[in-house]
């Protein structure tokens, strides 16, 4: 078995590392609402969730071919770039879930996958119009419409029910809620699982397995496996993420469970459309803030969601400098 097949191997391996981690560390995007308004039970939440994001992944590829190919240029790119890329992400994000802070999986894979790039072969590789308008853009943009919507949802809510029995409000939107936390895992599966695929399909160009005649296609295959093992990842969930995001931001009843995951899911959904690699944690997260403000501003846990914000900002530098330092040093050795 040549050295080339045997690193594809370890490519796809990690990378299927990175998703099922992704399954489990993102699981909360989707499930931590429905859990904290006990809407249903955890196991019954993870199922749930599980289900709904293996059908989100399988609703398209728009996002797998801004990851694969959009970014960087994918002629440049080799295996040892995207296993350093792979191993930062992980790294990073098992930094984070141990932490319990709900960072962004989607920017921990670009950051890394920047990185190694750059040190292989210079910032030429870069593609950054398209990491301006796909990436950066949104990464500022996305949490202010996630807090925006969740907020002028709740209070579109708050004005049509103010005079409705509490009671019969909680009663009615916690069933309600089972579709809003259907489509927010729906909607996380629809971005978040397409980020492997790309770099698994980038890995089968790079490594020659895999033709191609001008367009970057993702292989049914890749789309089912990727699918798959984020399913599995969910089901395994990610309780430390789950509370913060449930309890620690603010205290949630299934009308604001409602509010912030229909806010979320849309603003998701559409980035899913358009190819954009949202990171579904800033949305939730912002859209849970939006919806905690319509009460008063100390609803919202603002210390917790400081360190949350610096999750946030640190995520593409750290990797940046994870990965290069990760491939620097593979290069030295070998």
């Amino acid at each position: 078995m040549s050295i080339t097949i045997l690193l594809l191997i370890a490519v796809i391996i990690a990378a299927l590392a990175f998703e099922f981690i992704n399954g489990f560390h993102d699981c909360a995007n989707a499930i931590a609402t429905v859990v904290s308004t006990k809407v249903l039970a955890p196991r019954q939440a993870v199922l749930f969730g599980a289900t709904l994001e293996f059908i989100g992944a399988l609703t398209g590829t728009h996002v797998a071919k801004t990851i694969g190919s959009g970014i960087v240029n994918a002629e440049l790119i080799t295996l040892t770039v995207i296993f350093c890329a792979l191993l930062a992400a992980v790294l990073w994000n098992l930094f984070t879930w141990y932490l319990g802070l709900p960072s962004s999986s989607s920017h921990a894979l670009i950051g890394g996958l920047l990185g190694a790039s750059i040190v292989k072969a210079g910032v030429s590789v870069v593609h950054f119009n398209t990491l301006l308008d796909k990436v950066l853009i949104p990464m500022f943009t996305s949490p202010m419409l996630g807090f925006c919507t969740g907020f002028l949802i709740m209070l579109f809510l708050i004005r049509i029910l103010y005079k409705a029995n509490p009671q019969i409000v909680n009663k009615r939107f916690r069933k309600l809620q089972l579709i809003s936390s259907g489509l927010m895992a729906l909607s996380h599966g629809s971005n978040d699982a397409q980020k492997t695929m790309g770099i698994i399909t980038l890995a089968l160009i790079a490594s020659g397995v895999m033709k191609t005649s001008g367009e970057f296609e993702i292989p049914i295959y890749v789309i089912i496996v990727c699918a798959l093992t984020m399913a599995a990842g969910t089901m395994n969930g990610g309780w430390k993420i789950i509370k913060t995001m449930g309890h620690k931001i603010i205290t949630l009843k299934p009308i604001h469970g409602f509010a912030a995951e229909t806010s979320a899911a849309g603003l998701i959904l559409t980035a899913s459309h358009f190819g954009i690699p949202l990171s579904t944690t800033h949305v939730i997260s912002t859209a849970i803030m939006g919806v905690g403000s319509t009460f008063h501003a100390h609803a919202v846990k603002w210390r917790i969601v400081g360190n949350i914000v610096t999750a946030w900002v640190l995520t593409i530098p750290s990797c940046m400098i994870l990965s290069s330092i990760i491939y620097y040093l593979i290069y030295k050795i070998f």
